[in-house]
């Protein structure tokens, strides 16, 4: 029988790091039961408390086991699952996919700053900076190779970029017809659709997510 981990999330419609964490378990087929940590209030530390010694969200902690990061989630998933599809079985493919997953963990820190991720809100018009567009520049070479996932069948990778295709859609970046292809592929996946409703319907709007650009409809799957 497959034990149930606890995963320590924010709110869904802004925490895109818990989106990565959530996307780990539900779109490989793999039970996870769901703590929330609110974002920005003392309730957050008290939450974690339970996940020591995690400071940040996803958390996640299975027994007296307690994991912190995402990337090290997907890789110790991926040892005690084997089979269910985190990484790809090819050695040079899944070590492509590993490395774009690790790049997405640590980088991207222009377009992360000034588009933060918001299910709540969409927006156009949104001025595209010079590190912003550089790291568009870079997203579009890494998904250069998707035919329809980046490595054929959903993997880890994307669950890593999913929410790089949530600031795409909801800021109305200027991508490719290829970007945008792929970026289509995460608003129709079923787990980031059920983790997105849930989101617009359980969490409330947080100001710090505010931006004073002009708002338009989020795009439909």
């Amino acid at each position: 029988m497959m034990m149930t981990w606890t995963l320590a999330i924010g709110e869904r419609c802004y925490s895109s790091w818990s989106l990565r964490g959530w996307l780990l378990f539900d779109a490989f087929g793999l039970p996870v039961e769901t703590v929330h940590a609110p974002l920005y209030t003392e309730d957050f530390a008290r939450v974690l408390a339970d996940f020591s010694p995690a400071r940040t969200v996803p958390a996640a902690k299975l027994g007296d086991t307690v994991i912190w990061d995402s990337l090290a989630l997907a890789e110790e998933l991926a040892s005690r699952h084997p089979d269910a599809g985190h990484w790809p079985v090819e050695p040079k493919l899944r070590a492509a996919a590993r490395s774009m997953a690790a790049e997405m963990h640590s980088g991207f820190t222009a377009l992360r700053s000034h588009c933060a991720m918001n299910l709540h809100t969409a927006y156009r018009d949104v001025p595209v900076p010079a590190g912003v567009q550089a790291d568009l520049d870079r997203i579009e070479r890494l998904w250069s190779q998707a035919d329809g996932w980046l490595f054929g069948s959903y993997c880890a990778a994307d669950a890593f970029f999913a929410p790089v295709a949530m600031r795409i859609a909801g800021h109305d970046l200027p991508v490719s017809t290829q970007a945008r292809t792929y970026v289509r592929k995460h608003l129709e996946h079923p787990s980031l659709r059920r983790w997105a409703a849930l989101g617009r319907a359980t969490d409330p709007v947080l100001a710090e997510y505010d931006r004073d650009w002009p708002q338009t409809a989020w795009p439909e799957a």
